[in-house]
């Protein structure tokens, strides 16, 4: 079976239903809820709309316009929550405060089936990074780190990257590791089989 198709069966219908920019206004929860973290640019609505199987999450060329947390309700049933992208040196102190503010309250607010946390592999885990891997692991929440922007890491050179990864992260638990490309569809299975898992379809 092909991936589109796979995504057409775990995926058969999505509406964006709430954007929430304060904390204690979040929708009603819903039987299941996932969320998708990561910095500024590092392709987490262009994932999304690859989840979707149609372009619903805005993408934009510049960073840290997704200054809020966006609820979208899947088959009528679940939510995939698309958290703001964090990082960008630009964005006021203030709007940094609030941001964080916004999804700390989330993190400690809601009952959540998995967090899929974004990072681009031809990076390093920044402090950011690590700040969102403390709170997701504070509040007991199972997450997933999914590498982005695998196609622009030439073959021979990925192991190095991943490495990097895993020596930063080891300390942090258990989690599972997820190379992924937008352009390539690479590790679009592995993302499914998890979020399959996450919403108990087996």
């Amino acid at each position: 079976m092909q991936l589109m198709e796979l995504i057409k069966l775990l995926i058969r219908n999505v509406k964006l239903v709430s954007t929430v920019y304060n904390p204690g206004t979040f929708p009603n929860p819903v039987k299941v809820e996932i969320a998708f973290a990561g910095r500024s640019n590092v392709g987490k609505s262009t994932l999304l709309n690859v989840l979707f199987n149609k372009k619903i999450a805005k993408v934009s060329s510049t960073p840290g316009k997704t200054r809020s947390i966006n609820f979208y309700l899947v088959n009528n049933e679940y939510y995939f929550v698309d958290l703001p992208g964090y990082g960008y040196a630009k964005v006021s102190k203030s709007e940094k405060k609030r941001w964080a503010a916004l999804i700390e309250y989330y993190f400690k607010s809601r009952k959540i089936s998995m967090c899929f946390l974004l990072m681009d592999m031809r990076h390093e885990p920044q402090p950011n990074d690590l700040q969102m891997v403390e709170w997701i692991k504070t509040n007991s929440i199972p997450f997933t780190v999914v590498l982005t922007k695998a196609d622009k890491v030439k073959r021979n050179e990925r192991r190095k990257h991943i490495e990097i990864f895993e020596k930063v992260l080891m300390r942090y638990g258990e989690y599972r590791l997820i190379l992924f490309s937008s352009v390539t569809k690479e590790g679009l299975d592995s993302l499914l089989e998890s979020i399959s898992e996450a919403l108990d379809l087996g």
